[in-house]
């Protein structure tokens, strides 16, 4: 008898079983992913309340949401905030990286205390810069009263409220793109550099013709999660200014959570999470398209 033949029954019988094999992974994946899902579309059809009544209402739940304008100020809100919070911790994170990456006295201690606040909660870090917005007893008003400043009204005035929201998150998250582009930095070959002195090129032309291409990719997968964190942004607007003043830092996020646990309004809520779930894969496949389009230099 060939030692062929028990492989063959062996790979004959896994084929048979091999439900068995993937029969736990599924109904976990099933419980925890597609369950969840299907029930929140079954009640973004109903008008369901906190008492647990609810009636067929189809997509009058969705006709509805597109023609709440406070639904529509919450998207355009929301765009304008992940834009901003996306945009200026890239490109701050990119610089803090290009001169981290060089050598010079205490860049180790320096480098540590850059990454320090990433290792903050989010929570707390909402509330120690709640306080220091207070209008009068906040220190960051004491400071530009030092150099003659008037107070900045900050999260208590709704023109400024999303940039001092900003703020926060590029504090926080800075040195998270830094450290991704850092990476990225520290794999970089030498010799392009070493041809490009010879040829005599500045370090505008080396940064722009060899550094930035051999980092761009880096730099994608940092838009790419700085976008999707700032898209789902919630307890440091839930903490610091609670969509306020009026509804002018009401986020999406924030919007959901309102219509959810502060109005009752379950069905509508869930139609908002269907509409933002929609937001976000379609955001995310544009910006994986994006990243597939960089390409390493050989």
């Amino acid at each position: 008898m060939s030692v062929a033949a028990p492989k063959r029954e062996v790979v004959s019988s896994f084929r048979q079983h091999y439900w068995l094999f993937v029969l736990p992974g599924t109904l976990v994946i099933g419980g925890v992913i597609v369950f969840p899902w299907a029930f929140t579309v079954w009640m973004a059809l109903h008008e369901w309340n906190v008492t647990g009544d609810h009636a067929f209402v189809g997509l009058a739940n969705f006709v509805n949401l597109f023609g709440d304008q406070r639904f529509i100020e919450s998207v355009w809100r929301t765009f304008w905030f992940t834009l901003l919070a996306t945009l200026i911790p890239v490109i701050l994170g990119v610089w803090a990286a290009l001169v981290f990456h060089r050598s010079f006295p205490f860049r180790g201690l320096l480098r540590t205390i850059f990454v320090m606040p990433m290792m903050a909660t989010p929570v707390a870090i909402a509330l120690v810069w709640t306080m220091m917005f207070h209008p009068q007893l906040g220190v960051l008003n004491y400071l530009l009263s030092l150099v003659g400043l008037p107070p900045f009204s900050w999260i208590y005035d709704p023109a400024t409220v999303i940039p001092t929201l900003v703020l926060v998150e590029v504090w926080h998250w800075t040195p998270l793109v830094m450290l991704i582009v850092l990476g990225g930095l520290a794999g970089l070959p030498t010799d392009p550099y070493e041809a490009a002195l010879i040829d005599g090129a500045s370090s505008w032309q080396m940064f722009r013709y060899i550094t930035w291409p051999l980092i761009l990719p880096y730099v994608m997968i940092a838009l790419v999660i700085r976008t999707i964190d700032s898209l789902k942004v919630f307890d440091t607007i839930a903490v610091i200014s609670q969509g306020g003043p009026g509804t002018a830092s009401e986020t999406l996020n924030y919007f959901l959570y309102l219509q959810a646990f502060q109005f009752y309004n379950v069905g509508y809520a869930s139609a908002v999470v269907l509409v933002f779930f929609v937001i976000i894969i379609a955001l995310s496949l544009l910006l994986l398209y994006a990243r597939q389009q960089t390409k390493w230099m050989e």
